[in-house]
């Protein structure tokens, strides 16, 4: 009977152990930085100290006006205007196209991350999600998914700079 229960529970260790699954090959699949990273921006540091968080990188320069119409499931567009103060704050007014003129507005504070490529607005109501920006250029910004990631539909997420 010893036998029979020894081979019964070398029998269950090698079906557990052929059930573990395998490491995924990383180099493979992941995708290198220059895959996954936006482009490089247009602005340099400047002797200015304006974030903690990023002592090299010009806010009060970068600062500025963007607008676009982003894409709308259900209406031709978003009609988007984007405004970052050189004080870190940011106001943001989007009308859906299509709905009588009404425009939803949300502001609170803008931060630059992930080596001064993309931009974090984090709003004043917590009932809104923060929202992600790759810095494209220093004329334009494009919104990114919640993981910071472009938009898997091609469709274009991009606002641009607008003159002072």
């Amino acid at each position: 009977m010893n036998k029979s229960l020894l081979a019964l529970v070398c029998l269950t260790v090698f079906t557990v152990a052929a059930c573990k699954p395998e490491p995924a090959e990383t180099t493979a699949e992941t995708p290198t930085a220059a895959e996954a990273a936006p482009a490089p921006i247009d602005v340099m540091p400047a002797g200015e100290d304006l974030s903690s968080d990023n002592p090299g990188f010009d806010m009060k320069g970068f600062a500025g006006t963007f607008s676009g119409t982003l894409p709308c499931a259900d209406c031709p567009g978003i009609d988007t205007t984007l405004v970052l103060n050189p004080d870190g704050t940011y106001d943001i007014d989007e009308a859906y196209q299509d709905s009588d003129g009404v425009v939803a507005k949300m502001d609170g504070t803008w931060t630059v991350e992930a080596d001064d490529r993309q931009i974090r607005l984090d709003p004043n109501s917590k009932s809104e999600q923060d929202r992600l920006y790759a810095i494209t250029s220093n004329e334009e910004i494009t919104m990114l998914d919640l993981e910071g990631k472009p938009a898997a539909s091609g469709l274009d997420y991009s606002l641009d700079r607008q003159a002072d």
